[in-house]
């Protein structure tokens, strides 16, 4: 079962859902289960189209070297069982992965000393995508970021763009959400992340789905009906978390997604309930913007037909 069941009403609802990190919850998680697998994932992704997963403009160097600088320590004092981390004398930083069992030494800010740029390199430590605002300018900009898990977009058609311009493919965003979340980014304090769960319905397990993967897939929203939907139908989670630095003002974004057949998450009658109702809910834009549209009828009448 996921970690997170993001349906808190019983209607589909456009909001923020933003709430503070609890003191017992990590910035970055580690899905032991999946964490190997992945990273190698990304590691194979990486390999393939290295400049169409991580881009950064010229002069965020800065703000990704604060990243890595602020994550590291964090990481290693909040999951020391999967990460440590010295400082060795003349500032020589040496971090463990005890997961993967590797070891790297580097300086901060100098940039021989990593066999990647900065945030490359940190994405390749966690299962997260990680992206970069520029929280000082105005639009809060996209910077730099490594995506190797994106759900219909990528890097080459947002680096550099606003927030707010980041975001008008999503239906009713700009009317409903754009000014608040503006106001969320650009309080944000430094020390006090926030996090919230995005959910989308898939046909595939596939982590990287950025659009032009789309004709090595298609074929899977192909015969779906009441009695396979559960199986072949996908409950596709981003906990995603907010977090300002406190030097540069830079917003790092993460983004950690979770995919599971529909079925394994509804077992529960309640939960098969609430789901059927928020997606009967859905505005047809979104549901579209989605991909829910092909597959809703059979997935409603699994859903019903199990929660009867």
């Amino acid at each position: 079962m996921l970690p997170y069941f993001p349906f808190e009403q019983d209607t589909f609802v456009m909001a923020l859902g933003v709430r503070a990190l609890r003191p017992d919850e990590c910035l970055i998680e580690v899905d032991a289960l999946h964490y190997a697998r992945e990273v190698a994932l990304k590691a194979s992704l990486l390999a393939a189209g290295p400049q169409v997963r991580f881009q950064a403009v010229p002069g965020s160097e800065p703000l990704q070297w604060e990243t890595v600088t602020v994550l590291l320590p964090l990481m290693a004092r909040q999951d020391p069982r999967h990460f440590s981390l010295e400082v060795e004398e003349g500032g020589r930083w040496r971090w463990r992965n005890l997961v993967l069992g590797s070891e790297t030494c580097f300086t901060p800010e100098d940039a021989e000393s990593l066999p990647f740029a900065p945030l490359d390199w940190l994405g390749r430590q966690v299962q997260e995508d990680l992206l970069l605002l520029d929280g000082t300018r105005a639009g809060l900009p996209l910077v730099a970021g490594q995506l190797c898990f994106p759900s219909g977009w990528h890097l080459g058609d947002k680096l550099g763009r606003s927030l707010l311009d980041v975001h008008v493919p999503v239906p009713g965003f700009g009317a409903k959400l754009g000014t608040p979340t503006l106001r969320l980014m650009e309080g944000l304090k430094a020390g006090r992340s926030v996090t919230r769960c995005n959910w989308a319905i898939t046909v595939t397990e596939r982590l990287d789905l950025e659009p032009w993967t789309l004709p090595e897939w298609r074929h899977l929203f192909e015969g779906i009906t009441a009695q396979n939907a559960g199986e072949r139908c996908f409950l596709r989670l981003e906990r995603q978390t907010l977090t300002r630095m406190p030097r540069t003002g830079a917003i790092l974004f993460t983004i950690h997604t979770y995919v599971a057949p529909v079925a394994s998450e509804v077992e529960d009658p309640e939960r098969r309930r609430r789901l059927a109702r928020v997606l009967r809910t859905v505005p047809p834009d979104t549901a579209a913007y989605k991909r829910l549209t092909p597959v809703l009828e059979p997935l409603l009448a699994f859903l019903e037909a199990s929660a009867g």
